[in-house]
């Protein structure tokens, strides 16, 4: 194919879900709302590194913000396979809106104070927890069954891209007028998401036995999880994968001021180059078809996750960290978007929130607790040397995951030769 041709089909091979009048439009609100989330890690840890001085308060207002993640996703989950999908999220939005006036509020007025960070953090950290599972269980409703692993892709991309739209559009504003106004910008991108969010047509539920109690519907999303061949070992990889290579943020403002002599600006250049990573990886991705090909892409995802931190800890100037941490941006962004898919593309539409809301436990909570764990180690030794150690461990996971059969078939074959007799 010429690339005149290519060009031409690229919208069809890699873009069909947005095709979609619903879809388009969720597609357009996760964007403006990754954005806003892109943009508040940035602010926000700019801020709290800025007032303290220390990696270690920028672990515990990261911690603060991703622990919701431990015990907010499975009533989220529970919530969106009840309740109408696109209205529970339109709420959610409305409470993010205030969430973060109020912490652009204080800033402005010069009050604010580093446990004010953290408990907003908290607060923000609650209500994203619950808008993720709610997201993903509605995505999969506004596309046909056909488009449904190229709609989990493009929604991926407004998660992991927000690491570029966010420091992107923030950043002008911290080099200029402060955190105060890039974080009213962050409230303007959430409200943005609730008007779009409002737009949207298909009414959307999951399956909820009401004559059981929340603890017995729950445990239906858990068991299916733990029960299944293929996603039990999967989730167990992804939760290394996410503690090992994926928990840097805390060290990012010590890692840019080592390489670059400010933490501010570093940090924003810092995202966004990982989002830019992200967004070339994602993109590809959702052009992939094949289940073989996107199980042999998870292998190596995998690997590079492992690989490309030890190059952010060995570069000797900033060029080359961003260089390496755009190779991690995209290994991370494949690695998590690949096995959204395959997720998405096992579970019943049923209990879609309470499965998603599980991997969202799992995922958000381990980055939460070594978020914290190595702010603190950067403090102590060096944020090169924490992302040596972690990194090294990761390339051992992924060597280990290569003995257990389930992942090695994934890998080898795609999704459906790894589930042995529960492929139907």
């Amino acid at each position: 194919m010429n690339p005149i041709e290519a060009g031409r089909n690229a919208p069809t091979r890699f873009f069909p879900a947005l095709a979609y009048r619903d879809f388009r439009t969720m597609w357009l609100a996760g964007m403006s709302a990754g954005g806003a989330s892109g943009a508040l890690i940035v602010a926000r840890g700019t801020l709290v590194f800025t007032m303290s001085g220390s990696s270690s308060w920028v672990g515990v207002v990261t911690f603060a913000a991703m622990i919701p993640l431990f015990f907010v996703p499975p009533l989220a989950g529970l919530f969106a396979d009840r309740w109408e999908r696109r209205k529970f999220l339109a709420w959610i939005f409305g409470f993010q809106i205030i969430t973060n006036g109020l912490l652009a509020a204080l800033v402005l007025a010069g009050d604010v104070a580093l446990w004010h960070v953290a408990v907003l953090s908290l607060v923000n950290g609650m209500v994203r927890a619950a808008q993720m599972p709610v997201a993903q269980a509605l995505v999969p409703n506004l596309v046909p069954r056909d488009k449904l692993e190229n709609a989990v892709a493009l929604n991926a991309a407004t998660q992991h891209t927000s690491r570029l739209l966010g420091p992107l559009l923030i950043a002008p504003l911290l080099a200029t007028v402060g955190t105060g106004w890039a974080l009213v910008l962050c409230t303007v991108l959430y409200a943005i998401a609730l008007a779009l969010v409002t737009r949207i047509r298909t009414a959307s539920t999951g399956v909820v036995d009401v004559d059981q109690g929340a603890v017995a519907n729950l445990m239906v999303g858990l068991n299916f999880m733990y029960g299944h061949t293929l996603l039990r070992p999967l989730v167990i990889l992804i939760v290394f994968h996410c503690s090992l290579t994926m928990a840097f943020e805390s060290m990012i403002p010590a890692l840019s001021l080592e390489r670059l002599g400010d933490p501010d600006a570093g940090f924003a250049y810092f995202m966004m180059a990982a989002g830019a990573g992200a967004l070339v990886t994602v993109i590809g991705i959702a052009g992939v078809q094949s289940e073989k090909n996107r199980g042999r892409l998870l292998l190596w995802m995998g690997v590079a996750s492992g690989l490309s931190p030890l190059g952010l800890a060995a570069s000797p100037d900033m060029t080359t960290a961003l260089l390496a941490v755009a190779a991690m941006g995209g290994a991370q962004g494949g690695f998590m978007t690949l096995t959204a898919v395959i997720i998405q593309s096992l579970v019943p539409d049923g209990i879609r929130g309470r499965v998603s809301s599980i991997y969202l436990l799992h995922i958000g909570g381990m980055m939460a607790v070594f978020n914290l764990v190595n702010g603190n180690l950067a403090d102590r030794f060096s944020p090169s040397a924490v992302l040596a150690v972690t990194s090294t461990a990761f390339i051992g996971v992924m060597a280990i995951s290569l003995a257990l059969a389930p992942l090695r078939n994934l890998y080898l074959n795609g999704s459906r030769a790894a589930l042995g007799p529960q492929a139907a």
